[in-house]
């Protein structure tokens, strides 16, 4: 039984010294004394099996497979901040404030982290559980794979509460994300978009021994207590600092990025210096927190449904960068689009080195006199994606000419077409451009289509390349032998792409729909054409007007459907696929009717939710809704998760349609 106390008094020193290295960077040993006082408690850990504890230092390295994210609902709602993007909007606010607070009012600043939000909760000083944002009220449980992060405590010391509940961000600092990058080049592979998103990705991983090697961090910046007098915490400011005492990290460590201002002006101070010193940052953020202090006026100021009054998220000017544009390239999509691509100079934006941005169209080009050797202005819209917003003029070369768009595909050197309605050109060779084809064999694959793991963009042109694919079809031709002649395709990598082709041919009708790349037939048409028709052979004999008949269904819409199944190269594929033994037709069964609660109401689902999309689409018809492909007119309800592109719902708002959040749309299905 001695090994129980020393494999306690290793864990409270090892915790300690991770606190003081990752924490407060003032480590007091060196690596090697660290990694000895480690493998000592992992030999001791091995040696006593029933000591386990999933919050030892030991487990920090991550390990196993996560079969499924468990769905829970938070202690208390992890509300959104109403946002402010001028001083104006902030000066009105904290007059609001002022006037509806009692007492002398003081405010906190802080940063706002660009990553991802976590509950952590602890219970008898140990770290419990650790939930994502999800919608608001219910989050997943992801403690395994937080329990990798090292700036993370695992266990409190006894001066802290027994029960203990503190917020904050999960963020990939800049110097880890390209890391990361650097190895996906070095392989070939695509890179990763920018440090919030692949902090999000990585904290969905099934194998939370990867998510320990990605190099996440977390700054608290919230703590929740029952009985928080007891513990001195007055306000929020007083909760940062007592967390600070018990092992997390806050922006306590970073100087000026925590501040308590006592009136507009020092909160005006604290707005500039940020703006003009966040790109000196080791991470991303965009933009400043500023909440009430105290705890008792925050009670006073109270919420709203969505936010409360308390807090106001003030937003940073989205980053521009100053470049030259070497080239303008033309890419091919599965449909034939036609997208010009801006090929810069690199330029650091947003914390990503942008390199190419997208230029929408020949009629964007044309409205901003876009030209090759350009100084243009590039921005990251909604700091994702990179777009040319302007032109220097007064730095273009004087040999400069207008640019000529292009008149051929450059795949397969077709001529372009464009429709009068439409603003983007297309190459017309559907059955001869090879880029288009690989497009719709990508397409055809994706996880909401067919579904076969491990055909990505990588794995199609891999296939393509070797000419063992020419089109959708050939995927159920593909033989073992001849997979296995290819590089990095060993028989374990062959027989999972073979065992994804085989499962899919189990899937539905509908997806299958979606999946053979009709023009303009999304999800919701492919699922509503599927149901209305039953099998393929009723859908190819339906006219146009039989198709208008469907509420997703227009004139541009019935007339591709029609177009694409009259075609006698897409009745070849049909007949090849129906052979291979996928699904033509609906299946029998049919789901049976739960309610009638949303009868006669129609329902656009977009963005993130805590579930799948198609799990909150399948509840809404279970209870009597439509499902409608776009915002309109008809559409009664926008059911919006996290990552719905803004001018969805200006559209909504601007037609009065009525925007629903995961939470609330749940509470209109209740009894």
């Amino acid at each position: 039984m001695q090994e129980e106390p020393r494999i306690e008094e290793l864990r409270r020193t090892l915790h300690d010294h991770n606190y003081r290295y990752y924490v407060l960077a003032a480590p007091t040993i060196g690596d090697r004394e660290f990694d000895a006082l480690l493998s000592e408690l992992v030999l001791l850990e091995s040696a006593r099996p029933d000591l386990f504890d999933p919050n030892s230092p030991t487990q920090r390295v991550g390990g196993g497979f996560t079969e499924q994210f468990e769905k829970v609902p938070h202690s208390s709602p992890m509300l959104s901040l109403a946002n402010s993007y001028s001083s104006e909007e902030v000066q009105e606010w904290a007059d609001r404030i002022h006037r509806e607070s009692a007492g002398a009012t003081s405010f906190t600043c802080e940063l706002k982290y660009d990553g991802v939000a976590i509950a952590l909760q602890y219970e008898g000083r140990k770290l419990a559980r650790a939930l994502t944002r999800g919608d608001g009220t219910v989050g997943e449980d992801i403690t395994k794979n937080v329990r990798t992060i090292r700036t993370i405590p695992l266990s409190l010391p006894a001066d802290a509460p027994e029960q203990l509940e503190v917020r904050g961000e999960i963020i990939l600092p800049f110097a880890a994300f390209d890391a990361l990058n650097a190895k996906k080049k070095e392989k070939g592979e695509k890179l990763f978009a920018n440090p919030r998103n692949t902090a999000a990705g990585t904290l969905k991983l099934q194998d939370s021994g990867e998510v320990a090697k990605r190099g996440l961090d977390c700054f608290l910046y919230d703590v929740q207590l029952q009985t928080a007098e007891k513990w001195g915490v007055q306000g929020h400011s007083d909760g940062v600092r007592a967390a600070q005492g018990w092992g997390f990290k806050t922006p306590l460590v970073l100087g000026r990025a925590f501040e308590v201002a006592k009136d507009v002006e020092e909160v005006m101070a604290f707005l500039a210096h940020w703006d003009a010193e966040r790109h000196a940052l080791p991470f991303a953020i965009d933009g400043v927190v500023l909440k009430v202090d105290r705890h008792d006026q925050r009670k006073t100021l109270g919420s709203t449904a969505k936010a409360p009054r308390w807090a106001l998220a003030f937003k940073f000017e989205t980053e521009q960068g100053l470049t030259r544009l070497n080239h303008i390239a033309y890419q091919i999509g599965r449909t034939g689009a036609v997208t010009p691509v801006a090929h810069l100079e690199p330029v650091p934006i947003a914390g990503t080195t942008v390199q190419k941005a997208s230029l929408h169209n020949a009629d964007q080009i044309a409205l901003l006199d876009i030209r090759e050797g350009d100084m243009v202005r590039v921005e990251k819209g909604g700091e994702i994606i990179p777009k040319v917003v302007g032109v220097v003029l007064e730095e273009r070369p004087p040999d400069s000419v207008p640019l000529v768009y292009a008149t051929q595909c450059p795949d397969c050197h077709t001529p372009l077409v464009r429709a009068e309605e439409e603003a983007r050109h297309y190459c017309p060779n559907a059955s001869g451009c090879p880029e288009q084809i690989k497009g719709r064999i990508q397409h055809f694959a994706s996880r909401r289509a067919m579904n076969i793991d491990g055909l990505g963009s990588e794995g199609v042109e891999q296939l393509w390349s070797a000419g063992l694919i020419r089109d959708v079809a050939d995927l159920y031709q593909l033989q073992e032998s001849a997979l296995l002649t290819l590089d990095r395709m060993g028989e374990k990598r062959a027989g999972n792409l073979l065992s994804g082709i085989e499962a899919s041919k189990q899937v539905p009708f509908e997806r299958v729909l979606f999946g053979l790349g009709i023009r303009h037939v999304g999800e919701t048409v492919a699922k509503k054409l599927a149901r209305h028709f039953g099998a393929l052979e009723a859908l190819k004999e339906a006219t146009a007007e039989a198709l208008l008949e469907l509420d997703v269904v227009g004139p541009v819409i019935a007339e591709a459907v029609v177009d694409w199944l009259g075609s006698e190269d897409n009745s070849k594929r049909v007949e090849s696929l129906r052979a291979s033994g996928l699904q033509f037709s609906v299946a029998e069964v049919e789901q049976e009717a739960v309610s009638q609660v949303l009868a006669n109401k129609s329902f656009v689902v977009s963005g993130v939710f805590t579930v799948p999309r198609d799990e909150l689409k399948r509840l809404v018809e279970q209870h009597g809704g439509r499902l409608l492909g776009g915002v309109s007119g008809k559409t009664d309800f926008l059911l919006a998760g996290e990552k719905m592109g803004p001018a969805k719902r200006e559209k909504a708002e601007r037609l009065n349609v009525t925007v629903l959040s995961e939470a609330e749309f749940r509470t209109l299905l209740a009894p």
